[in-house]
């Protein structure tokens, strides 16, 4: 039962990734050609105004930290680790999604997926 349960877990882990990669992704896409791609301005006039849309970019800020920190560590913050943290910080969902999705293919379980092997 366990096994059949990891499995439609690692299903929907998959679906949930694609889903999440594919609509921001084309999101992205569609924001870029109508207002540009050059959002540093926008984020940081966003963060100095103290408004809801400057919190909104802390906050998310500190989430592409954490989730840049997670894949480092993940990857025992070896150089590919760091490089792979670092790209998280500029490549946000679309580099966590992705990694997920691969690394789904390559573990036995989430435990596994989420903390490694070598963690008890």
């Amino acid at each position: 039962m366990f096994v059949y349960q990891n499995i439609r877990t690692m299903k929907s882990l998959r679906v949930l990734c694609a889903a999440a990669f594919a609509t921001t992704f084309l999101y992205t896409i569609a924001v870029g050609l109508n207002h540009g791609f050059n959002f540093t301005p926008i984020f940081i006039g966003d963060v100095l105004a103290m408004n809801w849309a400057g919190q909104f970019n802390v906050d998310f800020s500190f989430h592409l930290l954490f989730s840049a920190l997670w894949l480092a560590w993940r990857n025992k913050f070896s150089s590919q680790g760091i490089a792979l943290g670092v790209f998280a910080l500029v490549g946000g969902i679309h580099v966590l999604t992705g990694y997920l999705f691969i690394k789904s293919f390559q573990v036995q379980t989430i435990r596994e997926l989420l903390a490694g092997k070598d963690v008890d």
